[in-house]
């Protein structure tokens, strides 16, 4: 392939999104819609990248920090998608490759696709070429009119065409591929002397020769976001793509529709997603794995052969064999070991579990390190905080903590220690000790409160 360059047009408000936000950075599935759209030419492996911006320019540069090759062009005033293009000329006036422009709001083409219009533009040495689309519903979009050969004779934008133009059904994507020494020479002569006086970048095309097109398998792929029903419709698509590239790998998926998956997360072999299950962020589903009913884990990694249900995973790790829930909540760098057990209302909070440790029913731990073989009874809870700081608790190897304990941090409970049910326990114990922290029951016969005596 012949040198390349990128330019994304991302200079819109999006009036119609009703937002604060500048469109271009809405998220769909966990990233931008510009960013999709980079990492949609990502394999073209482009000699220059440029994102054209306007609106909110400061924010959306600072959106993007993770593409350090990423060239900001500023179009202070949008006049329409030629305006937008004439903006490179001080940028690539040395340039000697092919210009391939995309829309920061078409987030769903596929690298094939891009791939696939940028070889048959250089293998006909066109001196640009339009992807097209056959759609069902051509309403409001251009009519692209071309010979056999699939040489472009015409474009006619919908509100120009005649009734019998309209029952075309080829239409405009809005993605070119351009001979930049070509367009660079006509890009000057663009005028706005149309009703909406921009200067569109079809004027240009209509000034070059050869035009061919490109037909886009799946008119999908063009979906451009307007407002927030396009950014729900252009999600459903996405998680469509996600979820069957999945079940083709070899995991089960229950109930598909009632299942988000961000194409950051990654699922062994044999996993199986239960319904009304959320997967997000840099997640991690091992091999064998059981996730969900009605769970959510973002950014956490699980390892192999875990059972999970009805519980909330952020930012933390479960190890082999664990076995999650139900209504477990694990959070901020929770560490579970293998073959654990966190059970029905358990909260973890940056805490540490051993292997084979169980946390079984209605506990808290936060800030702490727990040991191996440990077993923590039913409504424990670590004090971690005093009003001011956090204090970590510290549980040896083979402790048993017993029912309704309160252990007040800082506090280090040795191996091998136990404590009797109803403790509080507010200093260290060593190894191989019972700790009883409790009152002596009092019974007092004949007693009863004042207001049962009247």
């Amino acid at each position: 392939m012949f040198m390349v360059a990128v330019a994304i047009l991302a200079a819109g408000k999006g009036t119609r999104m009703r937002s604060d936000l500048p469109k271009v950075l809405h998220l769909l599935g966990g990233r931008s819609l510009v960013e999709r759209v980079l990492i949609s030419c990502a394999d073209l492996q482009p000699e220059r990248q440029l994102a054209i911006v306007g609106y909110q320019a400061n924010r959306v540069k600072e959106a993007m920090l993770d593409y350090p090759d990423l060239e900001f062009v500023e179009q202070t005033q949008q006049l329409g998608t030629g305006h937008a293009v004439q903006q490179l000329l001080p940028y690539l006036a040395d340039f000697q490759g092919d210009l391939l422009v995309l829309n920061g709001d078409v987030p769903l083409l596929r690298p094939e696709t891009l791939k696939a219009l940028l070889q048959t533009h250089q293998q006909h040495q066109n001196a640009a070429t339009i992807l097209t689309a056959q759609t069902s519903n051509p309403q409001g979009l251009g009519r692209v009119f071309c010979d056999s050969n699939n040489l472009l004779k015409e474009i006619i934008e919908d509100r120009d065409c005649t009734d019998t133009q309209r029952q075309n059904q080829r239409v405009n994507a809005g993605i070119y591929c351009f001979n930049w020494q070509k367009l660079q020479a006509v890009l000057p002569q663009l005028q706005s002397n149309n009703s909406q006086q921009e200067y569109y970048i079809t004027d240009a095309v209509n000034l070059l020769s050869p035009v061919m097109v490109y037909d886009v398998a799946d008119d999908r792929e063009i979906l451009g976001i307007n407002d927030r029903r396009q950014l729900a419709t252009a999600y459903r698509v996405l998680q469509s793509r996600i979820k069957d590239d999945w079940m083709a790998a070899g995991v089960s998926i229950i109930d598909p529709d009632s299942v988000t998956i961000d194409d950051t997360v990654k699922i062994g072999v044999d996993a199986i997603i239960e319904p009304q299950t959320h997967l997000r962020g840099n997640t991690t589903i091992g091999s064998g794995s059981r996730i969900g009913p009605g769970s959510l884990i973002e950014n956490s990694q699980i390892g192999n052969n875990v059972t999970l249900m009805y519980s909330v995973v952020v930012d933390s790790s479960i190890g082999h064999n664990a076995n999650i829930g139900p209504f477990a909540h694990i959070r901020q760098q929770a560490q579970v070991g293998a073959a654990c057990r966190v059970g029905n209302f358990v909260e973890l909070k940056k805490s540490n579990l051993g292997d084979n440790t169980n946390v079984a029913h209605l506990s808290y731990l936060g800030d702490a390190t727990i040991g191996t073989q440990v077993n923590i009874g039913a409504g424990t809870i670590t004090v971690n905080y005093d009003g001011k700081h956090k204090h970590q608790t510290t549980i040896g190897n083979f402790a048993r903590i017993g029912s309704n304990n309160t252990l007040v941090a800082p506090l280090n409970i040795g191996a091998h220690v136990t404590t009797a049910a109803g403790s509080t326990i507010v200093n260290d114990v060593p190894d191989d000790c019972l700790a009883i922290a409790r009152s002596h029951q009092t019974i007092k016969p004949g007693w009863r409160p004042k207001w049962h005596q009247e």
